[in-house]
Formats: structure tokens, C-alpha cells, sequence
């Protein structure tokens, strides 16, 4: 039992490790504020969740196995990207265009006076719900890590929460590392150079779902 929760761990880390999407959002976000940074942890990791679930219930085979179905949700995704990208943009050059701001360390901006947190935990929920992949990727990793002879929706559904769970700190640690950097990033060119970069890098994702058969 201890193994394959060690193993199931390692896995966990190798999956949060691999850049997508969703890291390049919560990057973005925690250039904001650390809350916002946190939301869109935990927004994303309720998606982690929730895919967890529908893997327990066997629901994603329907996605896996219907093509219409997958192709709807890879637009959506695809969608969603593209219009994370092209927010960032349109914030780099709002940001350019006033001119001399910059934050100073301990600012509002850095301490969580986000304009709204369900917006960043939306964000981060919706990047993940929007992903058909993260969805076949839930009902293919989970059960490889069920014990055998253990009921499946319940054991299913408790990796799934681990999974959420232990991506919270992980991700946190992306959040507290660019909360550390504050000093460098809160400069307006800095901050502006990164926001054109993550948006560049979600419009691109975005784009590349879309053409993906």
C-alpha cells in the first residue's frame, strides 16, 4: 500500500512538472496578486477533481469514445485558451500605455487586491474543465493506482482528491516563488515583457488544440 502511494506521488509530481496551460495561467495570475495566484491553484485543482470523479463514475469512456463529444470540448478548450491569450495581450499593452506605473514591493497588487478572487478561481476552473485531455487523462492514471479489491468509485474518487490535494502545494510553491521575485517582477517592463509571453504562449496552445484531430 505504502508503494504504490509513493509511486502514485511520484506520479503526481511528474504530471504537475510538465508545463501546460495551466501553469502558464497560474504563473500569469500570481503576476497579479498571490491570491489570485492561489484561486487559480485551487480553482484548477477543484478541476483536477471533478475529473477525478467522472473517472470514478466511468463517465469520460463516453468522451474517450465519442468523437463529436471530444470534438465540442476541444473547441471549447481551444476557445478558452485563445481568449486567456489574448486578455494577457490586451493587459501588456494596457500596461504600456501607462506610463511610469510601477509597483512597489508589499502593493496592493502583490498582496491580493484583485479585483475579484472568483474571477481567478473561475479562471483556473475553467482551464482545466475546458481541457478533453485532462478528462482522458483522469480515466487512464487513476485507476492504474486502485488497490486491487478495493471499491472503485470510492478508492477512485479518494486518488483523485489526493491528486487535488498535493498539486495544491505544489503549485503554491510557483505562487510563493513569484510572490519572492516581486521585487524584479512588479517593474513595469518586466511584468509587461512576462504578460506578452504567457499570452503569446496561451494563444498558441489555443491555436494548436484547435487544428489537432
Amino acid at each position: 500500500m505504502l508503494s504504490t502511494l509513493l509511486a502514485f506521488l511520484g506520479a503526481c509530481t511528474l504530471i504537475a512538472a510538465s508545463p501546460g496551460p495551466s501553469t502558464v495561467l497560474i504563473i500569469k495570475q500570481s503576476l497579479r496578486s498571490r491570491r489570485d495566484g492561489f484561486l487559480t491553484v485551487l480553482g484548477n485543482e477543484t478541476g483536477i477533481f471533478v475529473w477525478g470523479v467522472v473517472a470514478a463514475f466511468g463517465l469520460t469512456g463516453l468522451l474517450a469514445a465519442s468523437e463529436v463529444a471530444y470534438d465540442v470540448l476541444r473547441v471549447v478548450g481551444a476557445v478558452v485558451l485563445v481568449g486567456f491569450g489574448v486578455q494577457a495581450l490586451r493587459q501588456s499593452r494596457r500596461a504600456k500605455g501607462a506610463k511610469g506605473a510601477k509597483e512597489a514591493p508589499g502593493d496592493d497588487a502583490w498582496e491580493g487586491a484583485g479585483k475579484s478572487g472568483w474571477a481567478a478561481y473561475r479562471a483556473g476552473l475553467l482551464m482545466n474543465l475546458a481541457n478533453p485531455k485532462a478528462a482522458i487523462f483522469a480515466m487512464s492514471f487513476l485507476p492504474q493506482f486502485v488497490p486491487a479489491g478495493a471499491p472503485h468509485l470510492p478508492a477512485t474518487a479518494g486518488l483523485a482528491a489526493l491528486w487535488a490535494v498535493y498539486e495544491v502545494g505544489y503549485y503554491g510553491l510557483y505562487v510563493w516563488f513569484v510572490g519572492r521575485m516581486r521585487t524584479v517582477l512588479s517593474r513595469a517592463g518586466v511584468r509587461r515583457r512576462l504578460e506578452q509571453i504567457s499570452g503569446g504562449v496561451l494563444l498558441l496552445l489555443g491555436v494548436r488544440l484547435a487544428l489537432e484531430s
